[in-house]
C-alpha cells in the first residue's frame, strides 16, 4: 500500500451521498459502504476531517417558497448536518474507527462543541472528526464551512466529493462532449462561475493557498486514490 500524499485532509460530502433511492433520509447500506472506504483511508494513518451537508434531510430549495425567513431555514439545515454526522460517526465506530462529532452550534448531550484545540487533539490521537452545523451562522454554506475547518486544522488539501469526474466546462449529464479540466486556478473558477464550490469558499481557499480536489466519490476506491495522490478529478490551486 502506497504512503499517503496528504497527511491531513478535509473531505467535503453532500448529504445526497447518504440518501436512498428517493433522495431522502439515510440509506444505511450506502452509508456503510462509504464508511468502509473511510476506514480503509484511515488505515493509511491519515488525519481525516469531514464536513457533510444536510440536503438528504432538508434541501434549501424545499423551503425557499415558504414563509420562513432565511436564518430559520439555514438553522434547520444545520441540524440536518448534525443528523448525518452522527450517523457517519456511529458507522465508523462500528468499523473500529474512532470518530467524534463536533458542532458549531452547542448540542451538549449530542456532540462536542467545536473548538480548534480539541479538534486538533482528536486528529492527533487518530480520530476522524466530523464537523457539523456548518459555520454555526446563517447565510453560509457547508462549502464555506469546509474551507474554514480545513484552514483551521491545517489540512493540506480540501477534497470535494461529487457525482462526476471533476470540474467540466458544461454539465456532463447534459452535454455529451463536455470538457473536463485537469487543473484550474482559483481566479478562473470565480471568473467563469464554474460549479466547484460557492464563491466565498473558493475565495477562502485562495486566501489560504488551500488546494481543492474535486473528484467522483461514486467510483469505488476513489478516496484512497485521492489520498495517495493519484491523478483523479480536477485540482484547483
Amino acid at each position: 500500500m502506497a504512503d499517503p500524499a496528504y497527511r491531513t485532509i478535509l473531505l467535503k460530502l453532500s448529504g445526497a451521498f447518504l440518501a436512498g433511492d428517493a433522495s431522502r433520509g439515510i440509506d444505511f447500506d450506502k452509508a456503510g459502504r462509504l464508511c468502509d472506504e473511510l476506514a480503509e483511508a484511515h488505515g493509511l494513518a491519515a488525519r481525516i476531517g469531514i464536513v457533510i451537508g444536510g440536503g438528504n434531510i432538508l434541501r434549501g430549495l424545499d423551503t425557499e417558497d415558504t414563509e420562513l425567513d432565511r436564518p430559520t431555514r439555514d438553522y434547520m439545515g444545520m441540524l440536518g448536518t448534525a443528523i448525518n454526522a452522527l450517523a457517519l460517526a456511529g458507522l465508523l465506530e462500528c468499523r473500529g474507527v474512532p470518530a467524534r462529532v463536533m458542532t458549531a452550534i452547542p448540542m451538549g448531550p449530542v456532540a462536542e462543541p467545536y473548538s480548534r484545540p480539541a479538534a486538533l487533539r482528536h486528529l492527533d490521537e487518530g480520530r476522524v472528526v466530523l464537523f457539523a452545523a456548518g459555520t454555526g451562522q446563517p447565510f453560509f454554506t457547508t462549502d464555506t464551512a469546509a474551507a474554514l475547518r480545513a484552514s483551521e486544522i491545517g489540512a493540506e488539501i480540501l477534497m470535494k466529493a461529487t457525482h462526476v469526474d471533476g470540474v467540466f466546462d458544461a454539465d456532463p449529464h447534459v452535454v455529451a462532449d463536455a470538457k473536463r479540466y485537469e487543473s484550474l486556478d482559483y481566479t478562473t473558477v470565480l471568473a467563469k462561475h464554474l460549479r466547484v464550490m460557492d464563491a466565498t469558499a473558493i475565495s477562502l481557499c485562495r486566501e489560504n493557498k488551500l488546494p481543492v480536489l474535486v473528484f467522483n466519490l461514486t467510483r469505488p476506491g476513489s478516496i484512497m486514490r485521492a489520498i495517495q495522490g493519484e491523478p483523479i478529478g480536477t485540482i484547483v490551486k
